[in-house]
């Protein structure tokens, strides 16, 4: 694990499931709310973020509040 990881497995887990909801959500889920471009590309964008906080094992926001979910080796 690299020094900079901050991102521990659960979270990450999580945060994987969470983006692939998010990313198909539009595709998925049929309603008003995706003909609002913001809604249309903004929560897969959100879904895309945290997927890769999860493959890179860092989270930007996480290192800003001095939180870390994974452990030290």
């Amino acid at each position: 694990m690299t020094k900079l990881a901050n991102v521990g497995k659960i979270d990450r887990m999580l945060r994987i499931i969470v983006g692939i909801i998010l990313i198909a959500a539009p595709f998925v889920y049929a309603s008003d709310m995706w003909s609002n471009p913001l809604a249309k590309w903004g929560i897969p964008a959100i879904g895309l973020v945290a997927i890769l906080t999860a493959v890179f094992r860092f989270c930007p926001a996480y290192k800003l509040l001095g939180i870390k979910t994974c452990r030290l080796d």
